[in-house]
């Protein structure tokens, strides 16, 4: 489904391959669907009963006389059963063959084929004996920090770092727990945690006949709750020598279990330069587009070829590396509240210009939902440049500020940051980036609101008042020459009251402030607001003179849920950057992490941060709780979040239910007054 799905497409159509699609009921009207050649509708939304749904998939691969399945990344393309299903009905998998997806799959076997096959890797433990005392004792003897890895993880899940021994108990009940809910398997290894490391992995292949090469190598350090968000290729800071050590060991990894098509050797890579064997997946990787850009290769043309029986098309000293490239995943979530994922309905999409240095891989449109049910992200945006790492940078952070999304929160604003800060410039990355520089990522939001944007807003809501007084017949608005309104907008910060003055003309508005944040000043300024386009119906675009300087920005509106009908807020899009404002002020619904007190503030209600489902209740009607004790345990797009205690206090109710399902703001647990 999703950006993947229309990826593999894009290259069957150049091929000249037909294509099928499946989708889930809330999928129905998905981009993978439009672009598919057929589509099949495979199960209701949950993934459990339908991109999940082997037996239903093979059914409609015989029904639509499908002779081979992509499984792209995620859900099935890992499962060697999936594998062996498809093998056993005469259907090509386009993937290694089944053995190996076992045995890298287990990250415990793995890392026993690695050790033999001499490349290094993490001291840790990766037998059988789950006993949780023993498995405790065991990280005693490697030593804290420890981490605990699911055997059948990936992308994050069922991986908890564990600082000290007190918190081990817990944090291995969370990892086997999501192990065997996202993987079926609860099992776990323990691996010595390295501060500071770097992620650093590289790109393989194998085909039928023994020949196997690399593609280099792409960091992927920088990380938010283990999980990618931004991507370089090649590894910054790399001497030629060790490049080429880390691309032999990855190809030795791949021969060592007879690989077939495409791979990724994952390392960590500490300071004094020495890499370690981390995990080896079995399938083409998110990031897999900035290798495509630095080799000129075309990643899912040679899977589909391997799979056909051809060689690799090229030898290994027939791969180019040329430039660099990054990619940025722009994902529904937002990152001052520890990047927990958001939902809701895309109502204005502007992406960056494609061209052969830009690419925007996405599998949805303006009006799609992201929802509850699956990975949240939008798009990928890669960029590259044929001359260095600081030319692709640059156009990296230039394609984010063009980039315009309302509808659920983002990361954007976020990645404009990241791009931008001084150390990743330099190259300086490691796993830990985020928590080392989150005071510079997370800069204090402004506290008051520029005359530029006040005029924007101003105009914007005048306008349309204008346009709706003269829709009327006969309306003495049909003679306007001069019209005035008075709003209130609000930053972070205090509400502001503006006076703003307009007069009508052509093509666009005379318009004048007073008072507001510039008490005492009054200014004036020209403002051209065009017509919105059948690409974008949301957005309005203007173009304003202030005191010589033109600026173009656009305008989008977006009711603002949760408060009052009358509210409305405002997106102020510009080369400066976003600034959203509301107007008027609201009355925002009581507290944005979940908590909401009585006037009294004596009585306190626990609620959802948004669509989840219950993964654990740790207390009961009548516990004593203390301020900052675990309560509830939800999950929500792959993500687990655990909701602590607001207060001391006295369970009165629980309404929630193991298992069930909670909608955003829904009571979960209830405190006694």
């Amino acid at each position: 489904r999703g950006e993947v799905a229309c990826r593999v497409i894009k290259t069957a159509r150049k091929l000249g391959v037909q294509t099928v699609a499946i989708y889930s009921e809330i999928d129905r009207h998905s981009r993978h669907v439009k672009l598919a050649d057929e589509a099949y509708l495979v199960g209701p939304a949950p993934s459990t009963q339908s991109y999940l749904n082997m037996d239903k998939i093979v059914q409609l691969c015989i029904r639509s006389g499908a002779q081979a399945v992509h499984p792209g990344w995620g859900f099935l393309s890992e499962r060697a059963e999936f594998a062996e299903k498809l093998k056993s009905a005469g259907i090509t998998f386009i993937g290694p063959p089944s053995s190996a997806i076992i045995s890298m799959g287990s990250k415990s076997e793995s890392k026993e084929i690695m050790i033999n096959a001499n490349v290094p890797c993490v001291p840790g433990y990766h037998g059988e004996n789950q006993d949780p005392n023993f498995l405790k004792e065991e990280a005693r003897k490697i030593g804290y920090p420890v981490l605990i890895k699911a055997i059948k993880g990936g992308g994050g899940k069922g991986m908890k770092i564990v600082f000290q021994e007190s918190e081990f108990e817990n944090q291995l009940e969370s990892a086997q727990r999501e192990g065997q809910q996202s993987f079926g398997d609860g099992t776990v290894l323990l691996e010595k945690y390295l501060l500071n490391p770097r992620h650093v992995e590289v790109q393989v292949f194998g085909d039928q006949h023994g020949n196997y090469v690399h593609l280099y190598e792409r960091d992927c350090s920088v990380q938010r709750r283990h999980q990618k968000i931004i991507e370089e290729a090649p590894a910054p800071g790399l001497s030629s020598e060790l490049r080429a050590e880390l691309g032999a060991k990855a190809v030795a990894a791949a021969k060592a279990v007879g690989y077939v098509g495409a791979g990724t050797v994952e390392f960590i890579l500490d300071s004094d330069g020495k890499f370690y064997y981390m995990e080896m997946n079995t399938r083409l990787q998110v990031e897999h587009p900035i290798t495509e850009m630095i080799t000129g290769q075309d990643l899912v043309q040679w899977q589909l070829e391997i799979a056909s029986g051809n060689k690799i098309p090229l030898k290994q000293n027939e791969i180019p590396c040329n430039g660099h490239a990054f990619e940025a995943r722009i994902y529904a979530e937002n990152p001052r509240r520890n990047f927990l994922p958001d939902v809701g309905k895309l109502l204005h999409l502007s992406t960056p210009q494609e061209n052969e240095s830009v690419r925007v891989e996405t599998g949805v449109d303006v009006g799609d939902e992201i929802s509850v049910y699956y990975d949240p992200m939008i798009a990928k945006l890669v960029v590259h440049s044929p001359k260095d790492r600081t030319t692709a940078l640059r156009l990296l952070n230039e394609k984010l500020h063009q980039y315009e999304i309302v509808g659920p929160s983002t990361n954007i604003e976020f990645l404009k940051n990241l791009s931008f800060h001084p150390a990743f410039m330099k190259g300086e990355v490691e796993t830990g980036f985020i928590e080392k520089y989150k005071t510079d990522l997370f800069p204090e939001l402004p506290t008051s609101v520029s005359k530029t944007d006040l005029i924007k807003t101003g105009v914007f809501l005048a306008s349309n008042e204008i346009e709706r007084k003269r829709s009327s017949s006969g309306s003495p608005w049909d003679s306007l020459y001069g019209w005035r309104m008075y709003t209130s907008t609000t930053s972070s910060a205090k509400p502001t009251r503006v006076e703003v003055e307009i007069r009508s003309g052509q093509p666009g508005f005379s318009v004048t402030i007073n008072d507001g944040p510039h008490e005492g000043e009054k200014t004036v300024a020209q403002a051209t607001l065009f017509p919105s386009s059948e690409s974008h119906p949301n957005a309005r675009r203007f173009e304003t003179t202030i005191e010589d300087k033109v600026t173009s920005s656009t305008h989008v509106s977006q009711p603002s849920l949760g408060v009052s009908n009358f509210s409305i807020k405002h997106h102020l899009f510009s080369n400066e950057g976003v600034t959203q404002l509301i107007s008027p002020w609201p009355k925002w619904f009581e507290s944005i992490q979940g908590i909401q007190n009585t006037k009294e503030g004596k009585e306190g209600t626990v609620r959802a941060l948004m669509p989840s489902k219950v993964i654990k209740v740790m207390v009961k009607k009548g516990d004593k709780v203390a301020v900052g004790d675990e309560l509830i345990i939800l999950e929500a797009m792959k993500t687990e979040v655990v909701l602590k205690s607001p207060r001391d206090g006295v369970v009165q109710e629980i309404k929630a239910q193991l298992g069930g399902m909670v909608s955003e703001g829904q009571d979960l647990v209830v405190f006694e007054s």
